[in-house]
């Protein structure tokens, strides 16, 4: 063998190691418990099977620990609230949205405890009032204070992640919450739903969950990106084709169930407090096409709130509409 073809031979098997080890490495993907369509997927190997992953779920409970994971490398995608998302991009976090996760409508909802004397926003004034700060249920929130003419000066806000809120429910320590499943169906038991994120909305407050990528990952890896896209979206088509199917007994949401601890008795009414959009119709206008917009409004109404010091001039770069159009194709 002459020196040239060994040093070609030694650089191949160079080469195929460090691929294999790549291969083998594995890849932490940050979650949320919410009870939706792609957890019905997540317990199989189809995300693995499609990008060559060795995956491990990571879930969290806000959006400030994912933003904290994704600044320190820990994660390179993960799922992230809009409101989270205009303020880790404010903060110049290096990620990227490639596509929708939902949108949220009264699967955030504010809760008024019974006996509490709310009905109305305006009887939040003095109330004591738990949201996990820095989530979109929090954007939510502020937006229908500002929209009832309330100011934070006028509520006590507690900052509690989702377990402590229904800790807090039960022990009678709260007036109210802004809230997700499955602790929202929990509160609904005792509580009255007051405004939801869909209402929220209407008035100049969109929120949605997306997913994220971090920027040089998503240059790295752009088929695995686009594959990983195409199963969440095949999850969330399985659904449109035929919610009422998804019934309790049914095997997505007994899976779903199984993933989140959501009640499965309760999961079909909870996905309907979600609204799914399609891969291929995000891709124009109104969603991938619009979030720099929304980012920016975001984080323009997060500043006048003082949640956050600097808005960006442009959010354009941070969002990857390349990712949605290549698993669409």
């Amino acid at each position: 063998m002459t020196r040239p073809s060994k040093m070609i031979m030694m650089g191949t098997a160079a080469l195929a190691f460090s691929a294999s080890t790549l291969a083998a490495e594995t890849m932490v993907i940050a979650t949320f418990s919410d009870p939706t369509p792609m957890n019905a997927v997540r317990g199989t190997d189809a995300f693995a099977a499609a990008t060559g992953w060795d995956i491990e779920w990571r879930v969290f409970n806000s959006g400030t620990e994912v933003i904290a994971a994704l600044a320190s490398g820990d994660v390179k995608v993960a799922e992230l609230g809009s409101s989270p998302l205009a303020i880790a991009a404010s903060q110049g976090v290096d990620l990227q949205m490639f596509m929708l996760s939902y949108a949220i409508g009264q699967a955030e909802s504010l809760i008024a405890h019974d006996g509490s004397g709310i009905t109305t926003l305006a009887d939040l004034k003095g109330k004591r009032v738990a949201v996990p700060v820095g989530s979109t249920a929090h954007y939510s929130l502020m937006g229908a204070m500002a929209h009832a003419g309330l100011t934070e000066a006028d509520v006590t806000i507690v900052s509690m992640p989702p377990d402590q809120i229904a800790a807090s429910w039960s022990m009678g320590v709260l007036d109210a919450a802004f809230i997700w499943p499955p602790v929202q169906t929990q509160l609904l038991e005792s509580g009255t739903r007051i405004v939801g994120a869909d209402q929220t909305a209407d008035w100049g407050y969109p929120t949605f969950n997306a997913w994220v990528v971090d920027m040089d990952f998503a240059a790295a890896h752009p088929a695995e990106m686009a594959a990983f896209a195409r199963v969440m979206d095949g999850a969330n088509q399985a659904y449109l084709a035929d919610p009422a199917a998804w019934t309790p007994g049914s095997a997505p949401v007994t899976a779903i169930a199984d993933l989140t601890g959501a009640p499965a008795d309760q999961i079909p009414q909870i996905l309907q407090g979600y609204t799914f959009v399609p891969l291929a119709d995000q891709t124009g206008p109104a969603w991938l096409g619009n979030a720099a917009n929304v980012m920016q409004s975001t984080a323009a109404f997060l500043k006048s709130a003082g949640r956050i010091d600097t808005v960006a001039d442009d959010y354009a770069p941070f969002v990857n509409a390349d990712i949605a159009a290549a698993a669409t194709q």
